[in-house]
């Protein structure tokens, strides 16, 4: 039996039989194993490089001084330890009026930090802005300091130049290429400066009243066994529950470096998206093949079974066959991919960990799967038909109705299609949402095209034309071809469609949330009196559309007339935000990037205070509509009731405040004022000149430059965009064999109604105007039913998935039928030519 499966498989490959279903298998396990390598080598790494991303294996961060008896307990534990003291101050340079200040991320480190990863110092500003120098395990000597490189033009200094901290002055001995634990927190955003721990004190930067961070690296001896840190951490967490202490967090890799998060969680949504469409698209395609091959080989299993074989041999030959070309397909598909990941690493490389592990067995071994599954779901039902061919087929050319196992075996198809969305997007709600619009869309597809057939119908009289009532008439006779083909053209056209218009559409909101034009420059702590005097010296730099938000600092004390604090919630960021200090603001209209989700801005109506809070606050405290909050800000307490929440753009870089009260009730809260504002790139000195200008005027104030993370977020942005879309080509070249699977799906019939319609007298110019008319009338009800089911998912997708604002563009509409009938007239031209060249008699004997 399987050396005779393998004859008629060498047959059928022979014969071009099974080449469509061995590339729609090549192309669906190709685009989810490559993501699958890639994903599977990241992770790897990112498991491997996470002590260095912490700078150790557990990190203790504190507001106050660590507590000695925590660094007893490690010490008797036997485990490494290392201190760091991190705070915000301007550092300065020069004297009198050639005099340089620059806000500066400090760092005070002991010796033996980091615990683990390695700094990497330059002298070379060039070469320490590329990330590259000598590796080193020690830390500035005393007296000296190590500074990021962009410090040295703002400061208008070099490497062996002198700084001041306070009060105490450093010499710039190196440049910081690498800090393996600096992370992105709002600290972090202005360029470092590194001193030893023993030189803190003679710059008295910190008292009792400064906002500084200790922390605490703690490590095993050996990088191998981590079972004494483990325990270490859970008795730390037992001691701080037990004591209740205040102020103290446990860092891990997820929190400590957050500044990729939301841009590569994006990221893999899209390529989960991409994997999907091409699993759905490909699922498709090989049940189209399975369907046509099937429709082949009726008349072969006919002859078979007159043979003498029995209804399980010849199920049997044909499942040994497809279950070869499944194998073959899946293992070609799994090189395809193992070679295009490479592709991948080359183009987002600089977001991974540097020498990524080799590639585990397990994304080839899903890979197979995979194709197998594919197989399984949609080519068994067809099969399954096949082995019920009878014998009298070879006489009467009929075919038997599908039995009931063959079609409980579509229900199985269902079930292995969902089992892989939900298994290859690894995001159950973007698995069911993708799945949910596709058999949507399938359902709703075919219930158009069955009503259109219905329409058309009535509308076969409206001309006499001979071409037009062949059309219509040829539509009519095959209702559920007709309806498969609109179906299968419209899922076709769907994927270019999703991929093309609405893909760019995406794309664009996707690099919008952070705009190149994004806010690069903070100023904070403006006193009122200073309010007037700062928004002159901005407009006179050339800033336009200066905008100070008050910021007004309180403690929630109270809510719904019950007192709070950290004992009243469960969950840890909960627990934080109840005894920290809020920053408040107070403006008439709604910001430009705020949107209100529930209730109503406020009217700012005298005596009445109304507070607008962000959404993840409120989810996060249990607010909700027409609760009453009590803040005490510097003793002066307030109460405002919650009338509305708001959605914020985070990624926006613009100012944005948890809550704002109505400036009624707020006329004599104690405030200071907060601006952002972007600089262009290109205006370094003029940016310099600002900063300096302000900072002399007004030493109180502070001012951040985040153009760095900024840039540092596009970059990201524009690599991880380059990598989505060269997978989007997979799912293109998906798209592609479900329209040619589609047009080619009823070509044999066609051929042989054309013969019979030229021998019965019909003329090729009537023949090939009606075959025009009726791809036309196929082609655009399936570009609109299309455009329709893409920009309904481009919708869901972006306000559901990614978090995009939205907007729908009817070109989207234009492009669905224009492609859709240039499509099926192209199709169906390549198909038929033949047929209007060759005599009918040839035709009718070949079809």
């Amino acid at each position: 039996m399987f050396i005779q499966s393998l004859r008629m498989t060498a047959r059928d490959w022979r014969a071009g039989e099974l080449r469509f279903l061995l590339v729609a298998l090549i192309v669906a396990v190709s685009a989810l194993s490559s993501v699958g390598f890639f994903i599977d080598r990241m992770r790897a790494g990112l498991n491997r490089d996470a002590h260095q991303l912490l700078g150790a294996d557990l990190l203790l961060s504190a507001d106050d001084p660590i507590q000695q008896r925590w660094r007893a307990e490690a010490a008797r534990r036997g485990l490494l330890l290392a201190d760091t003291v991190a705070f915000q101050s301007m550092a300065q340079a020069g004297e009198g009026e050639a005099s340089s200040a620059q806000l500066a991320a400090v760092k005070a480190v002991s010796p033996g930090y980091p615990l683990r990863g390695q700094l990497t110092l330059s002298k070379d500003p060039e070469q320490a802005s590329r990330a590259l120098g000598q590796k080193t395990r020690d830390i500035p000597a005393p007296g000296t300091v190590w500074v990021d490189a962009n410090l040295l033009p703002a400061l208008k200094v070099g490497v062996g130049g002198t700084i001041q901290l306070g009060d105490k002055q450093f010499r710039i001995a190196q440049l910081i290429a690498t800090e393996p634990d600096k992370g992105a927190s709002f600290a972090n955003f202005a360029p470092r400066v590194m001193l030893s721990l023993q030189d803190l004190p003679a710059t008295r930067l910190v008292d009792a009243f400064s906002r500084v961070t200790y922390r605490l690296q703690v490590a095993s001896r050996s990088k191998n066994d981590l079972a004494a840190v483990a325990a270490y951490e859970q008795w730390l967490r037992a001691d701080i529950a037990a004591r209740n202490v205040r102020g103290v967090r446990l860092e891990t890799l997820e929190n400590g470096r957050p500044e990729m998060r939301a841009t590569l969680d994006r990221a893999d949504s899209f390529l989960s998206l991409v994997g999907l469409l091409s699993a759905m698209l490909a699922a498709v395609a090989v049940a189209m093949a399975a369907r046509r091959f099937m429709q082949r080989h009726l008349d072969a299993c006919a002859m078979l079974r007159c043979l003498g074989m029995t209804q399980n041999q010849v199920g049997a030959l044909y499942l040994i066959e497809f279950a070869i070309v499944g194998l073959l397909g899946s293992l070609l598909g799994v090189a395809v991919g193992f070679g295009a990941h490479f592709v991948l690493v080359q183009m987002i490389g600089n977001l991974l960990p540097a020498d990524l592990p080799p590639v585990s067995p397990l994304p080839a071994l899903q890979g197979i799967a995979t194709g197998l599954l594919l197989l399984v779901g949609f080519a068994l039902p067809p099969v399954l038909q096949l082995r019920n061919v009878p014998h009298n087929r070879v006489i009467r050319r009929e075919a038997a109705a599908p039995q009931p196992l063959a079609l409980a075996t579509y229900g199985l198809g269902v079930g292995v299609f969902l089992a892989l969305l939900l298994w290859q997007a690894g995001d159950t709600k973007l698995a069911l949402m993708t799945a949910g619009g596709f058999l949507g869309g399938l359902g709703l597809f075919a219930l158009v095209a069955w009503l259109g057939l219905r329409l058309l119908r009535r509308l076969r009289g409206v001309s006499s034309n001979q071409s037009w009532r062949f059309a219509i008439t040829s539509l009519q006779r095959r209702p559920g071809a007709t309806v498969v083909q609109v179906v299968s053209l419209s899922l076709g056209l769907m994927a270019l469609l999703l991929l093309t218009v609405v893909r760019g559409d995406l794309m664009a909101a996707w690099r919008t949330a952070t705009p190149p034009d994004a806010p690069n420059r903070f100023i904070i702590n403006i006193q009122p009196e200073q309010a007037q005097g700062v928004e002159q010296q901005l407009r006179g730099a050339g800033v336009q559309n200066v905008l100070l938000y008050p910021m007004i600092r309180g403690r929630l004390t109270a809510v719904n007339g019950k007192q709070i604090n950290r004992n009243t919630y469960q969950e840890d960021n909960a627990r934080r935000l109840a005894e920290r200090e809020f920053n408040l603001s107070t403006v008439r209209e709604l910001p430009e990037t705020n949107e209100i989700v529930a209730g109503a801005w406020y009217k700012d109506a005298p005596g009445v205070a109304e507070a607008s809070v962000e959404q993840g606050l409120a989810k996060t405290l249990g607010l909700k509509l027409g609760d009453v909050m009590r803040f005490d800000m510097a003793g002066l307490p307030v109460e405002a009731r919650v009338t509305s929440l708001r959605k914020l753009e985070w990624g926006s870089m613009r100012a944005n405040f948890f809550v704002i009260i109505n400036p009624q009730a707020m006329a004599n809260a104690p405030k200071s004022y907060m601006t952002a504002f972007h600089l262009p790139e290109g205006g370094a000195g003029a940016a310099g000149g600002l900063t300096n200008g302000l900072t002399r005027a007004y030493p109180n104030l502070t001012v951040i430059d985040v153009s760095g993370l900024i840039r540092q977020l596009q970059e990201v942005l524009d690599q991880v965009v380059v990598a989505v879309e060269f997978l989007f080509m997979f799912t293109l070249a998906s798209g592609v064999l479900v329209l040619y699977a589609a047009l080619m799906g009823s070509q044999s019939e066609r051929t042989r109604e054309a013969g019979l319609l030229r021998a019965l007298g019909a003329t090729r110019g009537q023949l090939a105007t009606a075959q025009r008319i009726e791809f036309v009338l196929v082609g655009g009800l399936s570009g609109v039913l299309a455009a329709s089911g893409a920009a309904a998912m481009g919708w869901v997708l972006a306000e559901y998935v990614f978090k995009f604002p939205w907007k729908f563009e009817p070109q989207v509409w234009l492009a669905g039928v224009v492609v859709g009938a240039a499509c099926a007239l192209v199709g169906g031209w390549l198909g038929l030519r033949s047929v209007l060249r060759q005599p009918p008699l040839q035709t009718l004997r070949e079809a």
